[in-house]
């Protein structure tokens, strides 16, 4: 979707979006208007079926070339399958919301048809309508954005049909990252129509094409689990009231209050101002650099054309930077070894500085330096952590709970910060840093070992292209100094860094249907195997579990460490071994195995592989 120079492309738009409302019928004014009052909604009931139909197949998908691709809509004739609200619910996956989108592929059935989809951006405008309760004279404005998947544009029409039937004044911004769709809550600029009173990102990360799925901002910041779940209940409620009902309110609604904003031209301007502050006002800093990026062929090739060359960097061979649905290269995942791989390779071959990575959606990345040092998990955490260190003394670094020891020793022993590890995901780190704040410990750095990294300075938003703004500005501003070139300035930064010689992640599942679980939650059984776990742990003089611990079984032995814990969404345990050696981490399993081997439900087939059993 096209945008002139940064400037608005109105369709037919109505001097006042509140009188665009009038334009709707009476019948949707009043349901849409009244979203919160979710008890006057009819109960939705019914089998589940989610037979919506897209027209392209698989053997269609084949056929396209590069370049953005996107899935036809299912015709709005298509009868529509009632839905049960447990089946809305199953649709939350932690603080997002993720399904199938693409039909095609055997076993997964679409979740998140186009009627679904509509139901849910109603619950989301009732929602947000509930939380700005003062607001209710005006209308609420509510951005769109999309990364590069095929079913982007069917999901973002379907979006916006059900924002503006309930009266939303919709922004879309196309082919957009996460990160930026937040920014639009805080961006001051009316001819962009922004700030925006809440933010939808149509991405599912790095999952296969056939997948995709929602997240939710405002100026607060990202939605949890229980924001969630409600606008999933809201939605699941609309749902019979938009299945029953023809698109022509929908169409109406959607061609009045639809505007389109090229918005990724503003948030890209603030990364090079950010870059050109830090190097003391210099126009082009990065001038003489040799940065390659690798997009994964996600929504992060803006990066090169937009932030990297207006600093005045060399981007050739910087790959994948064209959006594809497909992912045809690699996976657009910095943890993925195939695209660090890659990343790698790019740098090697074209002799360059630094080479940057960011996943499909742009709130995650990696970089590797001249020689082909990855930096990413550990080695990303540790580098940011120097460089924030700088900036604020002794303040707290707070990571996930698979980081390792020797991390913890170079925060604490080597840069005189704090390392305060603690539960998987995201926003679980976003969220406890918030609060170590709040109770007086300075914290101005969350991340995870996923690239997952949010700064205080930054809103506490986890932005991959922000993450790598701060290596750059390291960069810059070191050649101001007179400190030298290249990358290793940042390669000198984590040097002093102790890494195991064997780390390895296995995952034990979970069988739900075996008579062991005896009906029970796969929860409960995954509790009560690390239940068993620590109390073996606590007879064992050979081993010490974590004296502070927030997630799961951590336990230290034989020079290593291991931690086991269950998933936060899936019926798994992963097992997350570190070692000075194979034999100490064979040791270690070995335990681990020991413990847990009189679970029958628990599939230990990757553990007994790697002890040897």
């Amino acid at each position: 979707m096209a945008a002139l120079s940064g400037k608005v492309v109105q369709h037919n738009l109505v001097a006042k979006c509140c009188q665009q409302d009038r334009e709707l019928s009476t019948k949707y004014r009043l349901y849409y208007c009244t979203l919160s009052r979710r008890n006057l909604l009819p109960p939705v009931g019914g089998k589940l079926a989610w037979n919506g139909n897209s027209t392209m197949q698989l053997d269609a998908l084949s056929k396209f070339k590069r370049g953005i691709v996107y899935c036809n809509a299912a015709s709005s004739s298509t009868a529509i399958p009632t839905i049960e609200k447990r089946n809305f619910l199953k649709l939350q996956n932690g603080s997002d919301i993720r399904g199938v989108a693409v039909d095609g592929v055997e076993g997964e059935p679409l979740t998140l048809t186009e009627t679904v989809t509509e139901a849910i951006a109603a619950g989301f405008s009732g929602w947000l309508l509930a939380k700005k309760k003062n607001v209710s004279s005006k209308c609420l404005r509510v951005s769109i954005g999309h990364d590069s998947r095929i079913s982007a544009q069917k999901l973002q029409d379907a979006v916006s049909r059900g924002l503006a039937r309930a009266g939303v004044e919709v922004i879309q911004y196309g082919l957009a990252s996460t990160p930026a769709m937040f920014n639009s809550t805080l961006t001051e600029n009316e001819e962009f129509s922004c700030p925006v009173d809440g933010s939808i990102m149509i991405t599912a990360s790095h999952l296969p094409y056939n997948r995709n799925g929602f997240k939710f901002f405002t100026s607060a910041g990202g939605l949890g689990k229980p924001d969630i779940k409600d606008i999933l209940e809201r939605a699941a409620d609309i749902y019979k009231n938009i299945a029953n009902d023809d698109s022509k309110g929908a169409e109406t609604a959607a061609s009045l209050n639809v505007k389109r904003v090229d918005y990724m031209s503003v948030y890209a301007s603030n990364l090079v101002a950010a870059v050109r502050k830090a190097a003391g006002n210099i126009e082009k800093p990065l001038e003489g650099f040799h940065i390659v990026v690798d997009a994964g062929n996600g929504a992060g090739g803006f990066f090169v054309g937009k932030v990297l060359e207006p600093l005045g960097a060399i981007t050739s061979g910087s790959q994948f930077l064209e959006p594809d649905g497909f992912f045809p290269n690699h996976i657009p995942n910095p943890e993925d070894k195939t695209a660090m791989k890659a990343i790698t390779k790019a740098v090697l071959d074209n002799r360059a500085d630094l080479g940057i990575i960011f996943d499909t959606d742009v709130d995650r990345s990696a970089a590797v330096d001249s020689s082909g040092r990855e930096f990413n998990r550990n080695r990303l955490i540790a580098l940011m952590s120097a460089i924030i260190l700088e900036e604020h003394p002794r303040t707290t670094i707070v990571t996930d709970s698979v980081t390792s020891d020797g991390l913890t020793t170079f925060i604490e022993k080597k840069l005189g910060g704090k390392h305060h590890r603690f539960k998987r995901g995201y926003k679980n780190v976003i969220d406890e840093a918030i609060r170590l704040n709040s109770v007086g410990e300075e914290a101005h750095l969350a991340i995870e070992t996923s690239g997952h990294g949010a700064l205080k300075e930054n809103h506490w938003l986890d932005d991959g292209a922000y993450l790598m703004v701060k290596l750059l500005n390291k960069l810059a501003s070191a050649r101001t100094s007179g400190l030298g070139g290249g990358s290793k300035v940042l390669t000198d930064m984590v040097e002093g860094l102790e890494e195991p010689a064997v780390a390895v992640e296995l995952r034990l599942k979970i069988d739900q249907n075996h008579p062991d679980l005896q009906g029970g939650s796969f929860r409960d059984y995954g509790e009560a195997v690390l239940k068993q776990l620590e109390n073996t742990v606590e007879l064992d003089a050979k081993l010490l579990k974590a004296p502070v611990n927030y997630e799961g079984v951590r336990v230290s032995g034989y020079g290593g460490w291991f931690l086991l814990r269950l998933s936060l969404h899936d019926p798994v345990l992963p097992l997350n071994i570190e070692a000075p050696s194979k034999e100490d981490a064979v040791k270690l399993a070995h335990d681990v195995l020991n413990a847990v081997k009189e679970f029958t439900a628990l599939d230990t087939s990757a553990l007994t592989k790697f002890v040897g059993v």
